[in-house]
């Protein structure tokens, strides 16, 4: 009984988050969570990470590492994470010592394409069709199955554009699967779409759902590009949409953010294409539009905080700064209206997100 309290009762101010990852996420999470008079210590493999620059402790280990494990959940009072490739080990490793919110339950759906798909096809929602592939031959049945165009992609640790391969119709198979790079794939049956959305939700210790507003996703060489708050969607898909999310964060027993990234098809209907149970990306407008943003959330349900309110003060067009596209900044700065954020990266690398702007317009007057 005493434990289930611990793990029910909010976090008092100086208590101190444990956050593994180090980058722009953790970064933007534990400058909000200082806002809310909380310490972060972050748990990483890589130096200077984007995070570590604005928290109080970080540790610099291995995730395997069980000792630098041990100390860092002695030194913390829950645990969460900022990316879902978390080894399954580190999770549970920690769960056994701390709460871990998201729990390890989420980690594990999320980080493999074919369990993801698996569970959001159990909790009665629509993906495209899709086909396990584990060698050359089952890739070639699963294209005459699925038909061409279609998409091949690694079942594990890919992101951006990263492990995928478009399957077209002149596409040499043998040649995709040894470009996708991994042993195990899935193929993704193609999506007829007319524009790509997420919606981003929060789900709180006592089970409260609080959804923000479904937006538009626009990517440019399999990265992100630009958010624009809110979708141009009709208030039935838009509810739907929502519905979608706050059933697969009650499905997961989420604790914190799940973000879900959706199709809708050109049919009207919609599909959901992938799971992120932390931050994302596309709610990086919340920041400037919104009376809560995506982060002061994630920590408010981590925390065991009530939610915060959602109410959107403006319209919101959010633009990444990938690579080069940083060295923007001054004329972005001198820009009325635009709110910049910077991650803290030395190295402006091609694809790499070293920040990005958000420009605010009245209700209902974003530009499409």
């Amino acid at each position: 009984m005493a434990e289930h309290a611990a793990q029910t009762r909010a976090l008092v101010p100086g208590s101190t988050i444990g956050m593994l990852g180090g980058g722009q996420l953790g970064r933007m999470s534990a400058l909000a969570a200082a806002n809310l008079g909380y310490r972060v210590h972050v748990f990483c493999p890589e130096q200077d990470g984007p995070a570590q620059q604005v928290c109080a402790t970080a540790t610099v280990a291995a995730y395997e590492d069980e000792a630098a494990l041990a100390r860092f959940a002695d030194a913390v009072d829950v645990v969460t994470y900022e990316f879902e490739n978390v080894p399954d080990a580190t999770a549970r490793f920690l769960a056994a010592r701390r709460p871990v919110r998201p729990g390890p339950e989420a980690l594990r759906v999320a980080q493999d394409r074919i369990v993801e798909k698996d569970f959001i096809n159990s909790c009665g929602v629509a993906t495209a069709p899709y086909r396990c592939v584990d060698s050359p031959a089952e890739l070639e049945a699963a294209v005459a199955a699925l038909g061409r165009p279609a998409v091949l992609k690694s079942t594990r640790l890919g992101y951006d554009g990263k492990g995928q391969v478009k399957i077209a119709p002149d596409t040499d198979l043998d040649k995709a699967w040894r470009l996708m790079g991994s042993a195990h794939g899935i193929l993704e049956g193609f999506v007829d779409f007319d524009c790509e959305i997420s919606v981003i939700v929060a789900r709180g210790i006592d089970g409260e759902i609080v959804p923000y507003p479904a937006v538009e996703n626009r990517h440019a060489n399999h990265i992100l590009d630009t958010t624009i708050a809110p979708a141009a969607i009709s208030r039935a898909q838009a509810s739907e949409a929502e519905g979608i999310a706050r059933a697969l964060a009650r499905a997961l027993d989420l604790v914190g953010l799940l973000a879900i990234e959706m199709f809708v098809a050109r049919s009207g209907a919609i599909l959901v294409n992938e799971l992120a149970p932390r931050p994302h990306n596309s709610g990086h407008w919340t920041m400037d539009a919104c009376r809560t943003s995506q982060f002061e959330q994630f920590i408010r349900a981590v925390a065991g905080l009530p939610l915060g309110s959602i109410e959107r003060h403006a319209d919101a067009v959010m633009k990444n700064l990938i690579g080069d596209e940083v060295h923007s900044w001054p004329a972005i700065l001198a820009e009325p209206g635009a709110k910049l954020h910077l991650y803290g990266k030395a190295e402006a690398r091609r694809g790499r997100k070293m920040g990005h702007v958000n420009r605010l317009y009245p209700l209902g007057g974003a530009p499409r």
